[in-house]
């Protein structure tokens, strides 16, 4: 087996030790898979000491760099993760991510034409809470596709533009438009899957209003969700039923269509467009209460502090990183090792 001249980065935090024979498990076979797996660990001493002995000799265990702390936690552990990697290609994942050797290969190949590529997550196993969220994905990869909890890309990229703000709740979506800002080229990869394994119902429902108040990120998007609920709630009122069957039967279709795309139909059933309803509603109420928490607390609750700023528009980071003169270069065929 060739081991992949690649840097795999997985921040995570934990308020106590992770003892998961699963997660240890792949972070092993992560291990046989790439030249350098780095795990960025961003919980308490004695949980960070844990982890440490628990996957000695399996991964690079870091900390996070001090002058990189950042409001979301997570941005700080990736760029620590890219500040010290090996590798031009970089593989940043969730702790909840889960590659096969396939999706591992091609999302690293993949960089030969691109700056960034973004995979499609899939839920594996489904507990109803991961079907209804399903419904989201489908939706998303009907339009800009999937926004998933791992991104393949060149470190060259992404240390010339500075990083990127770690103040940005949505913070994969702030990541992907910095590099585009600059010139470059990110490849949505519609047909390539990658397992993640759902949250707790718990957790799911902790990150309603969250995940749509990353929407402020898209205000479009976000006027459109504003705006469903009082349609909805009108045509509930006068017992436009046929209206209503009529828009959820629309927002099925067009979540098969996401379904469809890319032979999505290998890891999503063949039920789950039927799910895409019950988001959409979802979605048009807690529109409501992440415009509420903005108005009320001026941001959402994320790791015990308050974050305001969803995302930054792009013209902003345009703007901004043409007037540092930063452009990025073409993707070079084959990226080097950094020494």
């Amino acid at each position: 087996m060739n081991v992949l001249n690649v840097t795999y980065i997985l921040p995570l935090r934990r308020d106590a030790p992770d003892d998961s024979p699963e997660f240890a498990l792949y972070l092993r076979w992560l291990a046989r898979q790439v030249d350098e797996l780095i795990v960025v660990d961003g919980s308490p001493a004695d949980v960070y000491a844990a982890h440490a002995a628990r996957w000695s000799g399996c991964v690079r265990h870091l900390g996070v760099d001090g002058d990189l702390i950042s409001p979301n936690g997570k941005v700080g552990g990736v760029l620590t993760g890219v500040r010290h990697a090996l590798h031009e290609r970089l593989v940043l994942a969730d702790d909840d991510v889960r590659y096969d050797a396939a999706a591992l290969r091609r999302v690293v190949a993949l960089l030969d034409g691109a700056h960034l590529v973004r995979p499609q997550n899939y839920f594996d196993p489904l507990p109803w809470h991961a079907r209804w969220d399903t419904g989201r994905t489908l939706v998303n990869r009907l339009l800009d596709g999937d926004w998933p909890g791992t991104l393949a890309l060149r470190r060259s990229a992404l240390r010339a533009t500075g990083g990127y703000d770690g103040r940005a709740l949505f913070e994969n979506f702030e990541l992907v438009r910095t590099l585009v800002a600059a010139g470059g080229i990110e490849c949505v990869a519609a047909d390539l899957f990658v397992r993640r394994l759902p949250p707790t119902a718990r957790h799911f429902w902790s990150q309603r209003t969250r995940q749509a108040y990353d929407e402020f990120a898209r205000p479009l998007r976000f006027a459109v969700s504003i705006a469903l609920l009082p349609v909805i709630a009108a045509l509930a009122l006068r017992r436009r039923w046929t209206a209503l069957a009529a828009g959820a039967g629309s927002v099925v279709a067009a979540a098969e269509a996401g379904r469809r795309r890319g032979g999505g139909q290998a890891v999503f059933g063949a039920t789950a467009a039927l799910w895409s309803p019950l988001w959409v509603l979802e979605r048009a109420v807690c529109s409501w209460l992440a415009l509420g928490v903005r108005l009320v607390f001026g941001g959402v609750r994320y790791r015990g502090g308050i974050l305001r700023h969803a995302a930054t528009p792009l013209p902003v980071l345009r703007h901004r990183l043409k007037a540092a003169g930063i452009r990025l270069d073409p993707p070079a065929a084959r990226p080097a090792r950094v020494e």
